[in-house]
């Protein structure tokens, strides 16, 4: 490991970087391109790369950037529609040890894993949330066709599955999905608001999707309106969005659920089927203890439905734990018996905070696990709008 600074500045480990001078290029030119200014650029021959920056607001920002290239060309046994990109610093052997990811403690800094393509023009934005350890050697995929959309529209995102592979054991993701942002030179600005906030939040990838297709109409209107772009989606101010994260006992799910959670609480409040609500916040409980006017105690768990719906236009909702047992392949599934009901927000599909509930019993079970559900669910005729038109046998 290296003992260098950056900017004079301790970023933990720092990397030689062998001809990647067109990277450091890319990024210098990209500030320029997406309307600010570089009041300063570290050597080129070093990772990551930070960039102080002023935008046009005079408001300034740090960039610290892992770049790492992406490639054009042909791979053996991999589809011949995708682009090949390498996370590669240090030795081979430097690879099987961990790689943290630097971030500023204080949060002005953004910190960005970026691949980029330097002759296609294009970068794509890998989930510091996810990304950090980095997974050094292991090479990364992204279709052809999402380059050519991003050099045609200039921001592009799209959600991509994700696996386990041959280094770990689990997905990358606890809802086996990512969401991905491509972009052009003119975007990179974009791209660093919406990394500082998706980082700082802990956007889960629903979330992250949903906050990367608003942030470019944010940046045009933001100086107008004053409202963060978040605050504007969640129909929250930024007191109230900080309040539900200081309010859980682990940020990670309190991002991911606690604004879903909120709205849900709200509704079940002004319902007139429901007498009282009871929001919890344990581990390995469901999340709403419910009692209806007609009598019925309901425990009731809150999901995000997928922004990606099913071909036939289906909203899909993913109905299991963030953690598996290595020992247990069932351990990440729900028993049956683990709540009542699911109240699946549409927010991630629709931009609108609404629910549909089903009863859990209704639900799809594992095919290999008869007293486990499935862990991907349609929402489909089995899901009623309110709790109250759940049925009773």
């Amino acid at each position: 490991m290296a003992k260098e600074l950056i900017a004079g500045r301790s970023f933990g480990e720092v990397y030689r970087a062998q001809n990647r001078a067109d990277l450091h290029d890319f990024l210098v030119n990209a500030v320029e391109a997406s309307g600010g200014r570089v009041l300063y650029a570290s050597d080129a021959s070093r990772a990551p790369v930070y960039l102080g920056v002023q935008l046009a607001s005079d408001e300034r920002i740090g960039m610290l950037v892992y770049p790492f290239r992406i490639t054009d060309i042909a791979t053996a046994n991999r589809p011949p529609d995708e682009v090949r990109g390498q996370l590669r610093y240090g030795s081979e052997k430097s690879w099987l040890r961990e790689h943290a990811v630097s971030r500023d403690v204080a949060g002005v800094d953004v910190t960005m894993i970026l691949g980029i393509d330097p002759l296609a023009e294009v970068a794509v934005g890998l989930d510091a949330n996810l990304w950090d350890p980095l997974p050094m050697g292991i090479s990364f995929y992204l279709k052809r066709a999402d380059v050519e959309s991003t050099k045609a529209t200039g921001w592009h995102v799209w959600e991509k599955r994700n696996r386990p592979g041959t280094k770990r054991a689990d997905a990358r993701s606890p809802l086996n999905l990512e969401t991905m942002v491509a972009f052009t030179p003119p975007h990179l600005i974009d791209y660093a608001r919406l990394e500082r906030r998706a980082t700082a939040l802990r956007l889960d990838p629903p979330l992250r999707f949903i906050a990367a297709q608003a942030i470019v109409e944010e940046g045009k209107n933001s100086p107008a309106t004053g409202r963060h772009v978040l605050e504007e989606q969640f129909a929250l101010n930024s007191e109230q969005i900080l309040d539900i994260i200081g309010g859980r006992n682990r940020l990670a799910v309190a991002v991911r659920g606690g604004v879903a959670e909120y709205h849900l609480e709200q509704q079940l409040d002004a319902c007139v089927d429901v007498h009282r609500s009871e929001r919890l916040d344990v581990d390995a409980f469901h999340d709403f203890d419910v009692e209806l006017v007609d009598g019925r105690s309901l425990r009731v768990e809150c999901k995000n439905v997928s922004p990606k719906s099913f071909a036939d236009g289906t909203y899909r909702v993913e109905v299991q734990k963030t953690r598996a047992s290595k020992a247990d392949p069932a351990s990440r599934l729900y028993r049956v018996d683990a709540f009542d009901a699911v109240a699946a927000c549409l927010f991630s599909a629709t931009g609108h905070w609404e629910f549909r509930f089903a009863r859990t019993r209704d639900l799809d079970r594992h095919k290999s696990f008869a007293d486990r559900l499935a862990p991907i669910q349609r929402v489909d005729s089995r899901w009623v709008n309110t709790i109250g038109d759940l049925s009773v046998s």
